[in-house]
């Protein structure tokens, strides 16, 4: 693998959980995983574009993280957990066998970018939309992050469940276009689409607001209700969720489709009403 850089990053000797990587492509991105012999990768069910012969691939039930003698309740509570937020029961493990080096590959399956994170140089813990997580080092464990406040589940975008990703290895996860990174000083806000909100550190406070004035709500095309963030902390803001895109892609195959302005509001709603009479 090329030296590091935020498209490779070649393993830390000292580190035992860390593996080798690249980011290919640019608007349909993929990670290719280096493994030593003996060497393991978690991957989302679907996920895998290719491997080498060596590398064996294995179902298990749930995330893979819990250990041989977590009996199956330990098991059912894992693949529990991630139904809840959005992912399928099963994930697969890819385990180098052979000898010398081998690579694995996991592909995201909406237009955007693969974004690489240590987990431990986030405190151990990510909270990120459903439906986030590509692959993993395996002893990654995917959970559920619960929106404690109304409001916020309800208009928040995800719902009253997000995915929670725990540990202290790599994990990848896939966002929507361009990826923009914000660090927020204590008590520092933005105002973020709910949409397009993709992750953020345990420390952000994550709450929803009106976007203005009815007017505004009406006829901005904004929506109602904006995600509010405060500091400290990390968040991860994606150009192009996938729900704005299959919404424009909806709208292009109705009837009346076509690029239109303002389809967020009721303007929109209104415009077609009009041309349909």
């Amino acid at each position: 693998m090329a030296a590091n850089s935020p498209w490779n990053y070649a393993r830390n000797p000292s580190l035992t959980d860390d593996i080798d990587f690249a980011i290919r492509g640019h608007d349909l991105q993929f990670v290719e995983i280096e493994l030593d012999p003996g060497e393991s990768a978690v991957g989302e069910a679907g996920a895998m574009v290719w491997k080498d012969a060596s590398v064996d691939m294995t179902t298990v039930f749930g995330d893979g993280s819990e250990s041989a003698d977590a009996g199956f309740m330990g098991k059912l509570l894992g693949a529990g957990k991630r139904l809840l937020s959005g992912a399928t029961m099963f994930t697969t493990v890819f385990t180098h066998n052979g000898t010398g080096k081998a690579r694995v590959a996991f592909g995201a399956p909406v237009p955007g970018t693969v974004l690489p994170i240590r987990l431990a140089d986030l405190g151990g813990t990510l909270i990120c939309q459903k439906d986030s997580f590509l692959c993993a080092a395996r002893g990654v464990s995917i959970g559920i992050a619960f929106q404690q406040r109304i409001m916020t589940g309800l208009f928040g975008g995800d719902g009253f469940v997000m995915q929670r990703l725990d540990g202290d290895g790599w994990v990848f996860v896939q966002m929507g276009g361009t990826l923009i990174e914000r660090e927020l000083a204590p008590g520092e806000q933005i105002h973020v689409d709910t949409g397009c909100l993709a992750a953020l550190t345990p420390s952000v406070t994550f709450d929803v607001i009106t976007t203005g004035g009815v007017k505004s709500m009406l006829f901005g095309g904004e929506g109602v209700f904006f995600a509010r963030l405060t500091g400290p902390g990390r968040v991860w803001i994606q150009s192009l969720p996938f729900s704005r895109l299959a919404g424009r892609m909806l709208a292009a195959a109705m009837p009346a489709g076509g690029d239109r302005r303002g389809e967020g509001g009721v303007l929109g709603a209104f415009t077609s009403f009009i041309e349909r009479d």
